[in-house]
């Protein structure tokens, strides 16, 4: 189970001043439209977000992700991955009735890649040119998020929760990477996502990885009190990378 429409993001480690938040349409480089949301730091952002949903696209999570980002110093777009396949939501958000299952399998590589390109263009054009951007994806978008991590988009990091190896291919990581893997994960074994590791340190750039002993599938949830601990870690796991990647 991924993320649905209830859920909301632990808060991060720290907190400031959000000067914008809300959802717009971006353009891809091939005319698509699609849905996004924006949330900006007050204090100037060092570090881009993209961030990459689960199954469901943009839904009210990823909207609050946004801002937790952005509360810790970040700019943060959400992208949505239906511009081609289906109508722009008309609340700006993805609701609980979309029908995901008949988009997903027209969602291709080439298509989040574009969609991904027009969100750091955009991140860069609200903040500075040479804005490093990171994308942060989860579950499906776990799995572009490690992808992209040996791809062409000029992209300084890529971080990815729950991803599954298989959507990932032969690609070897050409820049910092973070696996955020729960452990009792009923969809992707552990032992496929070490390996994945593995096969993307072959490209020579730092692969972490970290496991979360019995941590369920979408830990990562203000409302998993059992996992607060886990949560937090994650936090500081994602925020040493996007502060390594400000210094670089």
């Amino acid at each position: 189970m991924c993320h649905d429409t209830d859920s909301r993001p632990p808060a991060p480690p720290r907190s400031g001043e959000v000067t914008e938040r809300g959802t717009l349409t971006l353009t891809a480089a091939d005319g698509t439209e699609f849905a996004a949301a924006l949330a900006l730091p007050a204090e100037p952002a060092r570090v881009g977000v993209v961030l990459l949903p689960d199954i469901r696209g943009l839904h009210p999570y990823y909207v609050a992700l946004a801002e937790r980002f952005a509360e810790a110093g970040l700019a943060a777009v959400a992208v949505d991955y239906f511009g081609r396949t289906a109508e722009l939501p008309g609340t700006g958000t993805r609701d609980q009735d979309f029908d995901w299952q008949a988009h997903i399998p027209q969602t291709t590589p080439a298509g989040v890649d574009a969609d991904v390109a027009a969100a750091i263009a955009y991140l860069r054009e609200r903040t500075r040119p040479d804005l490093p951007v990171v994308t942060v994806g989860f579950c499906f978008g776990g799995s572009h998020s490690w992808r992209l991590a040996g791809g062409d988009l000029d992209l300084a990091g890529c971080i990815g929760f729950y991803g599954r190896p298989a959507m990932v291919g032969e690609v070897r990581a050409t820049r910092p990477t973070l696996m955020v893997v729960a452990g009792a994960d009923a969809a992707t074994p552990v032992d496929d996502q070490l390996a994945l590791a593995e096969q993307l340190r072959g490209g020579g750039a730092e692969v972490e990885t970290a496991v979360y002993d019995g941590a369920p599938h979408s830990f990562f949830d203000r409302a998993y009190g059992d996992w607060a601990e886990a949560c937090a870690d994650v936090w500081r796991r994602v925020l040493a990378l996007t502060d390594r990647v400000a210094a670089a």
